[in-house]
């Protein structure tokens, strides 16, 4: 038995003790090694860092401390890892496997990501003279994520090929047995057939080469592209083929050159549509004759700044009678399509010239010009011309015939601007005549028979001088009543549509004949107001007027009839339909504030009293119906009859004409019992008006009405 020492306590008796678990040989060992660890005198530590060619390395120490030899791990990396992460499982049990990696599908790796080749294929040109092959450019594009690929033509401007995608995208097929082409399949310099068609691959992008290089594809060199030898030849130059002459061309460069003859030049197209006369600027150069035309532009002309009217050049003057049909817009024109070119001689101040069909005139020169003609041809007098033209008077502006539509002012506003406004108004006149109306009662002048009791109202505004017309609708007659004219202004028949000359309130009085748009009135009578306005105005009105009013006046201070009550509400409520009756019959006056009514005899409007008195005195039948009713109605004042008088002859009316036959007549007149002779019954049917084996039992009714 061996007696280790105690961990931190000196190699002394007592301070160790026996392991029990050694052998007798292990223990003799032992012992001799703490024998010799006793008599070792060398306790440092090993040194693990060198130099090796010059670098600095690490190395694993060998002997420990005291010199001892320490023992090397023989197991290898793999196996020290092993040992590492080996659990215990009768400990812990079997462990628990690892997840798998997460897995990713070809769309979602490969997405976006594409092969790129350029390529070219070889068209063959069948029937051209020019060229029997020509070389196509195109770009081979692969789909990692699905395998397909497209094939792309990339467009070259004015080529007259139909470029652009010459195979969409798809899989490709490889051969008849149903492969199809891989990436791995494709490298620079081969060829691969699609479709027949062959494409020879010569280089790629950098994506492709380094992904094809990562997956162990060994690239081959890249080739250069198959150039077209057709658009080779029209890149070269075109050959100049330049006539021979005689004349030392060298010499006059050398003699004339920057001397140019400025020549002041107008083109007059005025014959023309919309043509004009125009300046412009004639440069003669006479180191080669040639001729420039420039344009003169001034500020605001409404032309774009073009520079040029013609291009430098020589200009022929006589051409050969075959030369008529010669292509000049495709072939330049030689000496011998041409007898004479244009010389100096030919440009004078005050001649015309006519150049490539347009006539100039050359009005003036520069004083360079003037020296040289002197000098050269003996010319000393060139003057210049003036061709301004003075400019014409401005045209009238002629309004077009009036259409008879609207006001002729308010018509003439589209004449003279481009958005028309409204003509301005008098605006003191319409405030101080505000709501002053003058009133006229009317008659037509017609030959057609049904006109001549048609009556009208003429209404004359004077805030705005404007007239409108109304007729009163009467019952049976046939004829519409209502609004005959809008409010509008009336011109004269002997007025021009270019200065109109319209009615105004001198122009109405009893006895006036007023044209309306080819239509005649008679104006019969006036209301109170148009009495008072021509009283407080009389300079206004001519004498006539006047003498007009005062027959008027005397007439109405007679003794007026007595008309019964059934006409005076019959003819009322033809008053009542106009269209201001309403506003006047509130008022009571025809303007506010002048004192004028229209109250006429008995309390009735004063167009009332008119309507009866012209019926009355018009038609005799009429004054001896209406004393016959008078006479009936006196001797009813004590006898009262029925009410249903009206509703006895309604019943058998009808279609509400107002008519009722003969036989029906007389039968409702038996079963009435009228306390009344029978002589005056009878003489009032003879007056009621008859139609057609028919009575009008208006006034009948209206005879034995309370």
């Amino acid at each position: 038995m061996v007696s280790n020492p105690v961990h931190g306590l000196p190699f002394l008796p007592g301070t160790s003790f026996k392991d029990s678990t050694v052998s007798s040989h292990q223990a003799a060992a032992t012992s001799s090694r703490l024998h010799g660890l006793i008599l070792k005198t060398a306790f440092h530590r090993s040194q693990t860092l060198g130099y090796r060619n010059g670098y600095a390395v690490v190395r694993r120490p060998t002997v420990g401390i005291g010199g001892e030899r320490l023992q090397v791990n023989q197991l290898s990396q793999a196996e020290l890892d092993e040992l590492a992460n080996k659990a215990p499982i009768l400990t812990y049990g079997q462990p628990k496997q690892a997840p798998p990696a997460e897995f990713i599908p070809a769309h979602v790796a490969f997405d976006k990501k594409v092969l790129k080749f350029d390529a070219y294929f070889q068209e063959d040109v069948p029937m051209s003279t020019e060229e029997h092959y020509r070389i196509r450019r195109v770009n081979i594009y692969y789909y990692l994520e699905d395998d397909s690929m497209s094939v792309m033509e990339p467009v070259v401007e004015n080529s007259g090929i139909l470029q652009g995608k010459l195979i969409k995208r798809q899989r490709l097929p490889k051969n008849d047995q149903g492969d199809h082409y891989h990436w791995k399949d494709l490298n620079r310099g081969i060829n691969i057939t699609v479709y027949g068609k062959t494409f020879r691959i010569v280089d790629c992008d950098r994506f492709t080469q380094v992904f094809l290089e990562s997956q162990g594809i060994e690239l081959n060199p890249p080739e250069k592209m198959a150039l077209d030898p057709y658009t080779e030849l029209r890149k070269q130059p075109l050959r100049k083929y330049v006539t021979p002459s005689d004349f030392d061309q060298l010499k006059q460069f050398l003699t004339f050159d920057k001397q140019v003859l400025r020549f002041y030049a107008v083109w007059d197209d005025t014959d023309s549509m919309f043509g004009e006369c125009r300046t412009y600027i004639i440069h003669y150069y006479l180191m080669d004759d040639t001729v420039e035309i420039r344009e003169v532009h001034e500020r605001n002309d409404g032309r774009d700044p073009f520079p040029l009217l013609m291009n430098r050049q020589r200009m022929p003057k006589v051409l050969v009678e075959n030369a008529k049909n010669f292509p000049q817009c495709v072939l330049e024109i030689s000496d011998q399509e041409v007898l004479e070119w244009y010389t100096a001689k030919d440009f004078i101040v005050g001649k015309p010239l006519t150049i490539l069909g347009r006539t100039f005139f050359i009005y003036d020169c520069d004083p360079f010009t003037r020296q040289y003609y002197k000098e050269k041809f003996g010319i000393s007098d060139l003057p210049r011309i003036d061709v301004s033209k003075k400019e014409p008077p401005p045209v009238k502006p002629e309004l077009p015939p009036y259409n008879g539509y609207g006001l002729v002012e308010d018509s003439a506003q589209n004449c003279f601007v481009l958005i028309p406004k409204a003509p301005k108004k008098d605006v003191i006149k319409m405030l101080v005549n505000d709501n002053k109306v003058l009133r006229y009662l009317a008659a037509l002048e017609s030959p057609i028979p049904e006109d001549k009791d048609r009556r009208f109202v003429f209404s004359y505004f004077l805030a705005s001088d404007m007239i409108s017309i109304f007729e009163p609708p009467v019952r049976n007659s046939g004829i519409i009543g209502g609004k005959y004219l809008g409010r509008t202004k009336v011109a004269k028949p002997s007025s021009t549509a270019e200065n109109p000359i319209y009615y105004g309130p001198t122009d109405f009085f009893i006895g006036a004949v007023i044209e309306v748009f080819g239509h005649r009135f008679v104006i019969l009578d006036t209301d109170d107001y148009v009495l008072k306005y021509m009283e407080s105005n009389a300079a206004q009105y001519s004498p006539e007027a006047l003498l007009s009013i005062q027959d008027r006046v005397q007439k109405q201070e007679g003794p007026a009839p007595e008309l019964e009550k059934e006409k005076q509400q019959e003819i009322e409520n033809v008053v009542t339909q106009l269209p201001d009756y309403p506003k006047l019959s509130e008022q009571g006056t025809a303007c506010p504030g002048s004192g004028s009514t229209f109250t006429g005899t008995k309390g009735r409007p004063w167009i009332m009293d008119q309507e009866l008195s012209r019926q009355t005195k018009e038609d005799p039948g009429v004054q001896e119906l209406e004393a016959l009713i008078d006479t009936i109605q006196k001797q009813l004042k004590d006898h009262p009859c029925k009410d249903n008088i009206r509703e006895a002859f309604q019943i058998y009316d009808k279609e509400a004409s107002g008519y009722v036959d003969k036989e029906m007549f007389f039968k409702i007149c038996d079963s009435l019992n009228l306390p009344i002779d029978d002589s005056l019954i009878k003489e009032l049917i003879r007056l009621c008006p008859h139609r057609e084996d028919k009575i009008n039992y208006y006034h009948f009714v209206r005879a034995f009405s309370n």
